[in-house]
């Protein structure tokens, strides 16, 4: 009988060769992570992709990336948070490449520094869409980096971990090269250590390294020569030493803050001593982003825990951003120069309150770049619906430009008693004012706002009479028809001047009534007598006007009838040809143009 193996022997065989590594693929459920993992990746290219095509759409981008989402999901569920490795040509999961093809997507955040890319459980959509149009953004059309848009966009189920290497002027790359693989998941296991530090900074001393990180080469005894900085290096330090104090900066020591807040907060009104000092150093740098950011956040922690004390806090804030001398500050910046985002300021802005009016009408008078006082103006707009009391008093200022801004600001407000507001400014005595009041006027299309415009017909001034003729057809053509025709016919419309005289025939055709033009047609069809003969050909000419007004299929076979009449006057041929010009061009475009040229 064969003797049995010994325990040894056996123990020896199980062994695998000596210096190899298992195989993590062998291992089922590290296939069916990285599988999930490369469907994720996939339809997020693929999202992309449709992404580029229809950036237009952005109501279709949840519907380009919910397989993606749906990849993630069953990932996350089932194994927990989706941890990438970032490569400069590919993205890694258990050491297997998620790509099968060449994407510039890895490089992107591989070249800000990022290295790992942590994707939790319960991931929204709205996260999801957010990332990729951050990864997708174009740092040379003026987007920031991609480590600065994540951190701004505040995602609360995307994580990224930052490395930065080094070299050394007299080795090569290969020489001292450090895997930097252990580093990142000790720095990971501290980040996620439970400890009282709200910062959660993870600190790390050389005896930390030594201890974790078996099998890196280190560099002992190595003397570091000093090279005398030249001009270039020194402006390149200073550079990164400017983006470090207006990019960087600020949004790490907002984070810092919020750490502290959402770890509890016993004292409010330290916090907002904190949060006011913040404001102003922001206000300084012009760094209106982070400001909005910060009143963001406040907002979204009100539907947490201890939201009375945060509503404080973030009342406290906007509070404070809405006192004079902050506006102030703002109104200093706008009378220097245009904003780079003035999207910005107008978030500012629209954080206050209505009270914050006053001072922002005040801070408007001082400013004199047009783009910036329409920025103003479109904000108050917001405010004075509710308060109209401080618009209105200044409609009867001495400065123009007040009263136009006052007028658009009512206007944009769509405030139901504008066009009462407006009246008393119709009496004006500056005529530009007027003019413009009434083109403001119109555009309200409402039977108030009509009204104003046909009394504006017996005013003295023929500058307020020739408006209100060509405003009159856009409120009301049946309406407008009625007047017009009433004024046409009057016995002491022969009294007027000859240009008011073409600006009503023009009104009249402009309402389009099918009256209108059949009373055209009837003057240009009636026949000269011996006493009349002036007379007639004056009113023809201006049915000419009427119909060149109208500009509709059936003035133009009119008018088209009327040149091929030779045996009317040179001068209603000369205008007929005129107005049949003008026809074509608005019928038929530029075909109609070059036919008319031809003629």
């Amino acid at each position: 009988m064969p003797a049995a193996p010994k325990p040894a022997e056996k123990t020896k065989a199980a062994k695998p060769p000596e210096g190899t590594r298992p195989d993590p693929m062998e291992d089922p459920v590290n296939r069916q992570k990285v599988e999930l993992a490369k469907t994720f990746t996939f339809h997020l290219l693929k999202g992309i992709k449709q992404i580029g095509m229809y950036r237009h759409n952005e109501a279709r981008f949840p519907e380009f990336l919910q397989k993606s989402l749906d990849a993630l999901t069953e990932y996350t569920t089932a194994y927990g948070p989706l941890i990438i490795t970032v490569e400069a040509q590919n993205f890694h999961h258990i050491g297997q490449a998620l790509f099968s093809e060449d994407s510039p997507l890895p490089y992107k955040f591989y070249r800000d520094g990022i290295r790992r890319l942590v994707f939790r459980p319960e991931l929204s959509m709205d996260e999801l869409v957010t990332f990729t149009l951050i990864a997708i953004s174009d740092p040379e059309r003026g987007a920031e980096d991609v480590n600065a848009q994540l951190w701004k966009a505040g995602l609360d189920h995307i994580e990224y971990i930052l490395v930065e290497g080094f070299k050394m002027d007299e080795f090569s790359e290969e020489e001292v090269q450090v895997e930097v693989d252990k580093i990142v998941h000790y720095l990971q296991g501290r980040l996620r250590a439970e400890s009282d530090d709200y910062l959660r900074f993870a600190r790390v001393s050389t005896e930390d390294l030594d201890a974790q990180l078996d099998g890196i080469e280190q560099i002992r005894g190595a003397v570091i020569t000093g090279v005398t900085a030249d001009d270039s290096l020194k402006a390149k330090v200073q550079k990164d030493v400017l983006e470090e104090e207006t990019q960087r900066l600020f949004p790490k020591l907002v984070n810092a803050v919020f750490q502290v807040v959402e770890g509890g907060v016993e004292d409010p009104s330290l916090l907002e001593d904190m949060f006011v000092q913040l404001l102003d150093a922001m206000l300084i740098q012009e760094d209106f982003s982070t400001i909005n950011q910060v009143v963001l956040k406040l907002r979204a922690m009100e539907q947490k825990e201890d939201a009375e004390v945060i509503k404080r806090i973030r009342e406290a804030f906007t509070n404070k951003m809405g006192e004079e001398q902050r506006l102030n500050r703002i109104g200093e910046i706008l009378r220097g120069t245009r904003p780079k985002s003035p999207a910005d300021i107008v978030r500012y802005l629209q954080a206050l309150d209505a009270i914050c009016a006053p001072t922002l009408l005040a801070v408007l008078e001082t400013i004199e770049i047009p783009e910036n006082r329409a920025l103003l103006c479109d904000v108050l707009a917001g405010f004075a619906r509710e308060v109209p009391e401080p618009y209105v008093n200044r409609l009867s200022s001495d400065r123009p430009q007040t009263i136009r801004d006052m007028v658009y600001i009512l206007e944009k407000a769509n405030h139901p008693q504008r066009i009462k507001m407006f009246g008393p400014v119709l009496k004006s005595k500056n005529l530009a004012i007027k003019l413009e009041v009434m083109s403001i006027i119109a555009k309200g299309r409402t039977g108030e706002a009509r009204q104003l415009i046909a009394e504006c017909l017996n005013d003295s001034v023929q500058q307020v009479r020739l408006l209100a003729l060509k405003l009159l057809p856009t409120l009301d053509r049946e309406r407008a028809y009625l007047d017009l025709t009433r004024i046409v016919k009057d016995s002491s419309f022969g009294k007027r001047s000859a240009e008011e005289k073409q600006a009503a025939y023009r009104a009249l055709g402009a309402t389009g009534e099918q009256g209108a033009v059949a009373l055209f047609t009837q003057v240009l069809q009636t026949k000269p007598s011996l006493f009349n003969k002036q007379k007639l050909l004056e009113d023809k000419l201006l049915a000419v006007q009427g119909l060149e007004g109208a500009c509709s299929i059936q003035s133009y076979k009119v008018l088209q009838e009327l040149v091929e009449d030779k045996s009317q006057p040179s001068e209603l041929l000369v205008a007929a040809r005129r107005a049949l010009y003008v026809h074509k061009k608005a019928l038929l475009g530029d075909k109609g143009q070059e036919k008319g040229a031809e003629a």
